[in-house]
């Protein structure tokens, strides 16, 4: 993944990425869904900006490492139920990034690696590209085959995870 890839909007001072319309894809449960994993990447960015010690860190980081599973697979369950033609280069893309990421895991738990800001960077770039370039293309299919618009309403994940560790 090259450096390259454009901020949605520049990020306040207190947060790695801000949310806009630009990360949307239009379809409210995954609209949800990447608010929240901005919101954790925020958290892990805060929490490194703070010092609030490694323990910290690596809590979010887990946090956001099942969260990320979790919302990938319901991108790929949606892909699968609704025929989309891009299927398997999207799992695959999504198989690259957990796989990285329990490699960063493991050498964190091993002392080789810390939670930086090089990481977070890399998070950022890769959630912000990712949702930007593969996850729009995405949207106007999920839509016509009958996926629910973005509305004001909380998707049925974002309830259930608020619910469970909000």
């Amino acid at each position: 993944m090259n450096d390259t890839a454009a901020s949605p909007r520049p990020a306040s001072s207190s947060s790695l990425i801000d949310w806009s319309d630009d990360l949307s894809v239009g379809i409210q449960e995954i609209d949800d869904q990447h608010q929240f994993l901005v919101d954790l990447l925020n958290k892990l960015h805060r929490a490194i900006h703070q010092r609030q010690g490694k323990a910290a860190a690596q809590a979010i980081l887990v946090e956001l490492v099942d969260y990320t599973k979790i919302h990938f697979a319901v991108e790929e369950s949606l892909m699968r139920i609704l025929g989309y033609p891009s299927y398997d280069d999207h799992k695959e893309q999504h198989d690259h990034l957990i796989a990285e990421i329990h490699d960063l895991q493991e050498k964190l738990e091993s002392g080789k690696k810390s939670i930086t800001f090089e990481l977070l960077h890399f998070l950022r770039i890769w959630l912000t590209k990712h949702i930007m370039e593969e996850d729009q293309q995405y949207g106007p299919f999920f839509l016509s085959r009958g996926a629910v618009a973005t509305s004001e309403k909380k998707s049925i994940a974002g309830r259930l995870w608020s619910s469970l560790f909000g």
